[in-house]
């Protein structure tokens, strides 16, 4: 009887009418366009794997949709490249708006969040260790910090070297020492798992760079759970807030140190800037994830899918946060998931659901071989919908 009524509760929550939500104001509304900057020419991209009901939902009914949803009677947001993006509060996880928060997208570089996310709790930022050939086997022409096969570095050195200028083999390095298997590949299933619990249910690591690799997705939504982790941490914070580091010297390899600088723009030019993470690819484009405070408000911005021109990556997420910080702090079109919520047992299910924090009846996603085999599992734990697979060639560069 308990598992009927979970059941039931479940399907209300998830064919209910949608919030009103849209710019219209309606919950019945058709799909209101993102506003956008000038076309521009993009190179093709690859088929994401088909869309499942359940994930489109997580967070809201309002957030289901390709277009734009932002609170009734705010400011229209700003026109942007990006072919979808989300502002949210990081702490209280309320979703200010977004353009097709669930749609799926390519991560670039941004996806090393989700590799801090992972590993930050299990590496010893005072540690020494050394960094091996295998981590030196990035794509040429790919972002590198410049660690050298055999150098001994802090752990500290890495993930500043990781999050000031997204070097590869920095993210290779810090994979294969928090997998707990000495293994670059186990820490991507490590990664995976996390995005799991985090809630982020169309998020699939190939590499632990970003690096672009066969069925790699993200979405913003996604992208601000991820975010919303690392900021959660202090030793993140102050990382991403790092203006310079220095790489020492390498005796034994016979190379000189050298500075590095943070190449986040928002740390320099935003007023209350707390950090984020840039990313490029050739297939990604542009990708942005920033976090700025203002008046007592932290609030962060996650956007896939951009082109440079006429305003880079984070200027474009600059503008979301200005637009972001106008929306009146009780107004909302969803919210983020906490971690473990989507996991949870039967008996946290009804405190999931209830409002005025509704959430998607989902459960484990995940994928096996070589193509994507998504599990989405009812709360009744009955039903399993299997996914075909996705596969697509060439890992383009990463900056």
């Amino acid at each position: 009887m308990r598992a009927a009524l979970l059941v039931a509760t479940a399907s209300a929550v998830l064919l209910a009418p949608a919030p009103v939500t849209a710019a219209t104001g309606t919950s019945a509304a058709p799909t209101v366009r993102c506003p956008s900057a000038p076309a521009v020419s993009r190179p093709p991209r690859p088929s994401p794997p088909p869309a499942v009901p359940e994930q489109r939902v997580v967070g809201g009914a309002g957030l289901a949709t390709s277009g734009l949803v932002v609170p009734p009677a705010t400011e229209a947001p700003p026109a942007v490249s990006a072919t979808s993006w989300l502002v949210a509060d990081l702490d209280t996880g309320q979703v200010l708006g977004g353009c097709g928060p669930h749609e799926y997208g390519t991560p670039a570089s941004v996806q090393k969040l989700l590799l801090a996310a992972t590993m930050l709790p299990r590496l010893d930022p005072k540690q020494t260790v050394t960094v091996t050939a295998a981590d030196m086997n990035i794509e040429p022409g790919s972002s590198a910090v410049g660690l050298v096969e055999g150098g001994r570095y802090s752990i500290e050195t890495i993930w500043l070297g990781l999050l000031l200028n997204s070097g590869n083999e920095a993210a290779n390095a810090l994979a294969r020492l928090g997998s707990g298997a000495d293994d670059a590949a186990a820490g991507v299933r490590a990664m995976n798992e996390q995005a799991h619990r985090l809630g982020a249910l169309q998020t699939h690591a190939v590499t632990p760079s970003g690096l672009d690799g066969k069925g790699q997705f993200t979405s913003a939504y996604d992208l601000a759970l991820i975010a919303r982790a690392c900021f959660a941490e202090p030793t993140f914070r102050r990382y991403a807030l790092t203006e310079q580091a220095q790489i020492p010297v390498q005796p034994a390899q016979r190379t000189k140190g050298f500075e590095i600088q943070n190449e986040n723009q928002l740390i320099y030019r935003y007023p209350g800037a707390l950090g984020g993470k840039t990313g490029f690819t050739d297939l990604a484009r542009h990708t942005y994830v920033g976090a700025a405070q203002r008046d007592g408000r932290r609030l962060v911005v996650t956007l896939l899918g951009a082109e440079s021109a006429p305003k880079r990556g984070w200027e474009q997420g600059a503008a979301l946060l200005d637009w972001g910080f106008t929306v009146p702090r009780d107004a909302a079109v969803g919210r983020l998931v906490e971690p473990g919520e989507l996991t949870a047992t039967p008996s946290a299910v009804p405190s999931a659901l209830a409002a005025p924090r509704p959430a998607a009846a989902s459960g484990p996603m995940h994928s096996t071989g070589s193509g994507w085999l998504w599990s989405v599992t009812a709360l009744s734990g009955a039903g399993v919908l299997l996914v075909g697979g996705l596969l697509w060639r060439n890992r383009r560069r990463l900056s």
